[in-house]
């Protein structure tokens, strides 16, 4: 079932000549050999809109054996990582590329492992992609190249929805992880979900729990990294996948009673993360730890609600409670320590910005907002400006003039104190010195003390120190 070339080929054959001339290299490569080689999925998509990057996915009919000897001639190094499932990939210049044996696979209904099984038509490689709009391939090793869409992918492309090419409900049996890439794609492309996918999705939402947590974690990640996560996220909540692989999120949709109002939690961190996003030129672009603690600054809500007599609702503690869950939670999505340490400490200090009041905090108070927020005092910044949603104009404008008043003052000690350095006057060896001490526990204790005196009071030079030091120790 191909098609003739069409606009959309032309298009996307211009698109591969100025941003891949090395794939018709490669085409001749595989032709010399009397193999075929085709643009397949992504890259044919990407072509088509005109954002073909330098990461190209092929299909053929060689082996994967013959495919490596093909790309060990072609390429300026190859790997096999993936050959037990047909894939060899290698890289040449700044092109990478991957290509796959033509395939029909079978999938154990437990595993996402398929049993993999070389085909002998392009498509039937097609039918086993997730969506149409990756259905599409671009044939380069005939007469002329020849643009393939046996399922409407080009359709679907223009009317930007996403479907299946085979029904809904093989597709994710076989592969679950679909579901949340469908949620992915959506964020990215800014597509629909047809109907019959949608309602697949909902019925088959357990089946992720069979997808090991790093991959899991991948999909969210883009969805998060993409340019409108909202969607992304609204279609992991609405179809219940969030409920299995990120359930805190679907929590915050707390009810809402005519005698205790509250904002809508869920909604009003949907709409923290979108500010947050506004804001990351701040931190140099996009940004996941601004992201996931925008996202999850609020998880401790749902568990420490509480109703007040007369109406109101109070939630107190909610970042300490929604810290430990958001570490609980990115360990079990594997994420890495240093990710999941950041998330944590924003969600825990998130709030401490709202005892600044009218902006009279002493220099103390700031000295620690900074010591505690460290390397991510910038990202706090971020976090706290985003995190106010209210509707009230004149609330959200003295708020801001509130905080633009702390990060000036921040600037100011930042130069005199150099801040972000904030280390006690005297150090260990100086500390064992005039103590006569050898490294021990109240070595440590020493050095809190000057590490408090230094945020109290600022810098105060050696020979205060050392007298407030002496004095300390003399009243033990």
């Amino acid at each position: 079932m191909s098609n003739s070339l069409g606009a959309a080929g032309e298009l996307a054959i211009r698109s591969l000549i100025e941003r891949a001339p090395l794939a018709s290299s490669l085409a001749q490569a595989f032709k010399a050999k009397g193999f075929t080689l085709a643009l397949v999925g992504g890259p044919v998509r990407d072509a088509i809109l005109g954002r073909l990057g330098n990461d190209l996915d092929f299909t053929t009919n060689a082996h994967p054996l013959e495919t490596k000897k093909i790309l060990q001639s072609w390429a300026d190094n190859v790997w096999d990582t993936g050959i037990a499932f047909g894939t060899v990939a290698g890289k040449r210049g700044d092109t990478t590329v991957e290509v796959t044996t033509y395939r029909t696979e079978n999938y154990d209904p437990d595993s996402r492992k398929p049993e993999v099984e070389y085909g002998d038509s392009i498509d039937g490689d097609l039918s086993r992609r997730d969506f149409t709009v990756n259905s599409m391939a671009l044939e380069l090793t005939g007469e002329k190249p020849e643009f393939i869409d046996p399922f409407n992918g080009l359709q679907d492309l223009a009317a930007k929805i996403l479907r299946t090419p085979v029904r809904p409900g093989d597709s994710f049996n076989d592969d679950p992880l679909r579901m949340m890439r469908a949620a992915r794609f959506a964020s990215q492309l800014n597509f629909e979900i047809a109907p019959e996918v949608l309602s697949s999705m909902k019925d088959l939402a357990h089946r992720i729990s069979i997808i090991s947590a790093e991959r899991v974690r991948d999909e969210f990640t883009k969805i998060m990294m993409s340019a409108n996560p909202r969607i992304g996220i609204t279609l992991l909540v609405d179809s219940g996948l969030a409920d299995i692989v990120l359930p805190e999120i679907p929590k915050l949709r707390l009810e809402v009673d005519e005698h205790h109002h509250h904002k809508d939690v869920y909604e009003h961190s949907i709409t923290v993360l979108e500010q947050a996003i506004e804001h990351e030129d701040r931190l140099g672009g996009p940004n996941l730890v601004i992201r996931l603690a925008a996202l999850l600054h609020d998880i401790g809500k749902p568990k420490t609600r509480a109703f007040i007599e007369g109406g109101g609702v109070s939630f107190h503690h909610h970042e300490v409670v929604g810290a430990r869950l958001a570490k609980k939670r990115l360990q079990a999505l594997r994420f890495d320590n240093d990710t999941i340490d950041a998330v944590e400490l924003l969600t825990m200090l998130h709030l401490r910005f709202h005892g600044y009041g009218e902006g009279e905090w002493t220099d103390s108070a700031v000295r620690r907002y900074v010591r505690d927020a460290g390397e991510f005092i910038t990202h706090l910044h971020v976090l706290t400006r985003a995190d106010c949603t209210t509707r009230n104009k004149a609330k959200a404008a003295r708020l801001s003039a509130t905080y633009d008043s702390l990060e000036k003052r921040i600037e100011v000690l930042m130069e005199q104190e150099e801040l972000s350095k904030i280390r006690p006057d005297l150090d260990g060896a100086q500390v064992m010195q005039l103590l006569n001490l050898k490294p021990s526990r109240e070595v440590g204790q020493a050095m809190d003390f000057l590490m408090e005196l230094r945020l109290e009071q600022g810098p105060i030079g050696e020979e205060a120190a050392t007298k407030a030091l002496l004095e300390w120790w003399a009243s033990r």
